[in-house]
């Protein structure tokens, strides 16, 4: 719950009524009418972030003890999303991009509640519960224990069906644990958020490659439904001649490599190509072997579709950035790259993705020496036995419930198209809700999405200015004494409350009770059980609007009552 004012009187926007007791100004009457938050339209999961940060902030005023609105907090984001802990680390958040405080000193830190939530809930040994007791007969097969294969287990063994994770490498996780490095994402994080969707009955197979080690069509005879999960692991070529050589790597081959424990030599020159995540994350996994780094980026730095605080944090660690540059050749000696020749490039005009198109500048050409080179560019789905559920040139193409145009299988991910962790997880959730519905003859529920309430709509003076809380980072010059440690922290117990606090319940009712002091005819009463909606009498109501115009997070709308049919 957002602090406020006590004291401060808001100026009334209408003309209010004559004063006189029962004397109508207006037919339109107050109506208790939820918004959709904006933070919880930019979440890919649709995760009710407003309700798990009122869930913490409000546990004071209702007496509820703090250990039990934790857990209540991350029982609603778990409702979404199995892995809270681990998307506290790695999502770039775009639900704080939209939230309505940035109006006012700052957006929330929601990405580090839900860290600390998740982090509750592994310190303190919560876990999952069904849905239901119910078990249904169905058998379903995922492929994949990367996020969305681990969603869609997730949210079926909820539901009561029996699930098979086969997963090819020897490890869960997917791109979280051989994508992502240790110092964002600490390995027994993702081993404990496993092992808690495991214990719903989710059988793994690791070591295991489908279409090499079991036949596809295997699958189909011995489950009534698969899930397709296989990530994108397989790095895309420069396209430039001498990148053959062997000290070439991809982006994801190379963190695959260091993520399994297996890291190659790289020397003391290493160039990376590219401007996202995985170029900035190679390069500072090759800064913590020792290597002298440069990432090269054919835009500039506003360009760069990597997360802010990564890039910040390359810059931090002196790493050296070239933008405005391109390979257009790995120079060989011995069967090995000693140098690549590189061309400068200008911003030209906006392409397909927004992003002003570089263009070479002709006869400005360079050449920088190198010991190894890794090629971030993009990534693509590494199909082995797979490569018949891909169609054409395209990656497997679904419906927006997960299904696929062959039998029996569904799929989500990166397999589909490059994406956010939460997306993965998302889809991996529809899919299993498809699946669930499809086998359960169940007509699949028609969303309604709320009206978004965006700033113009809050009274934003009404809260106390209160500053956002961050994370404790380990400073720049003392990370290369602990390489692979965490960078940064998470929330205290009491920052986390203090940053629930920040939260305005845009388009909710936070029982702050503006509305029933504003009213002077008796119309507005308050709830005897704290936490329950507050009354209004409307017979008793003038149309003043008072009420609706002190409503600081616009849960109240005047409206006439033919409106609402």
């Amino acid at each position: 719950m957002a602090l406020v004012k006590k004291k401060k009187k808001f100026k009334l926007k209408g003309t209010g009524a004559s004063g006189a007791s029962g004397a109508e100004t207006s037919s339109r009457r107050p109506y208790q009418i939820e918004k959709l938050a904006p933070c919880m339209d930019g979440c890919p999961q649709g995760t009710d972030i407003r309700g798990v940060l009122m869930k913490i902030a409000q546990a004071e005023k209702y007496e509820i003890p703090q250990d039990e609105a934790f857990n209540e907090a991350w029982k609603i984001l778990t409702e979404t999303n199995p892995l809270p802990a681990s998307c506290g680390r790695v999502c770039p958040h775009p639900c704080e991009d939209v939230c309505n405080r940035k109006d006012k000193e700052g957006a929330l830190a929601i990405n580090n509640v839900e860290r600390f939530v998740g982090d509750w809930a592994l310190e303190h040994g919560l876990k999952h519960a069904k849905i239901s007791d119910e078990k249904h007969p169905e058998k379903i097969a995922v492929i994949g224990a990367g996020p969305a294969g681990l969603s869609a287990a997730y949210h079926l063994a909820r539901r009561g069906y029996k699930v098979t994770i086969f997963e090819a490498f020897q490890h869960v996780g997917g791109m979280l644990r051989y994508g992502i490095p240790e110092y964002r994402l600490p390995r027994d994080v993702i081993d404990k958020e496993v092992q808690n969707i495991l214990d719903l009955g989710v059988e793994l197979k690791t070591g295991v490659t489908i279409g090499k080690d079991i036949p596809y069509d295997q699958l189909q005879k011995d489950f009534d439904a698969i899930f397709v999960g296989i990530g994108a692991h397989g790095g895309k070529l420069l396209r430039c001649p001498g990148e053959e050589a062997p000290n070439v790597f991809s982006g994801v081959e190379y963190l695959r490599e260091v993520n399994s424990g297996n890291p190659p030599e790289v020397g003391d020159k290493v160039v990376v190509i590219g401007g996202g995540d995985t170029a900035v994350d190679a390069a500072r996994v090759a800064l913590r072997v020792g290597a002298d780094v440069t990432i090269l980026y054919r835009r500039t730095r506003n360009e760069m579709p990597a997360i802010e605080e990564e890039i910040v944090g390359a810059e931090e660690e002196k790493i050296t950035f070239h933008f405005l540059a391109a390979p257009i050749e790995i120079i060989q000696e011995n069967g090995r790259a000693v140098a690549m020749r590189c061309q400068r490039m200008e911003l030209g005009e906006p392409d397909s993705s927004g992003r002003r198109r570089p263009v070479p500048i002709e006869g400005d050409e360079f050449t920088i020496p190198v010991t190894t080179v890794i090629a971030a560019i993009s990534q693509e789905p590494d199909w082995g036995g797979l490569d018949h559920l891909h169609e054409g040139r395209d990656w497997i193409k679904a419906d927006d419930g997960g299904k696929t145009q062959y039998d029996k299988t569904f799929s989500g991910g990166d397999v589909l198209d490059l994406g956010l962790v939460t997306i993965a997880i998302y889809q991996g959730r529809r899919a299993a809700e498809t699946i669930h519905y499809q086998f359960r003859g169940i007509e699949p529920p028609k969303e309604e999405k709320q009206k978004i309430i965006t700033a113009d709509k809050i009274l934003l003076d009404y809260y106390e200015k209160m500053l956002r809380n961050e994370c404790k980072r380990i400073p720049a010059d003392e990370r290369m004494k602990a390489p692979w440690a965490e960078i940064a922290s998470t929330l205290t117990e009491d920052e986390v409350i203090a940053e629930a606090r920040r939260c305005m319940s845009c388009g909710s009712c936070f029982d702050c009770g503006a509305c029933w002091s504003y009213c002077g005819e008796n119309v507005i009463y308050k709830p005897l059980v704290p936490g329950e909606p507050y009354k209004f009498k409307l017979e008793f109501c003038n149309g003043c609007d008072k009420c609706g115009e002190q409503c600081p997070c616009g849960f109240l709308e005047m409206k006439d009552p033919g409106q609402l049919i």
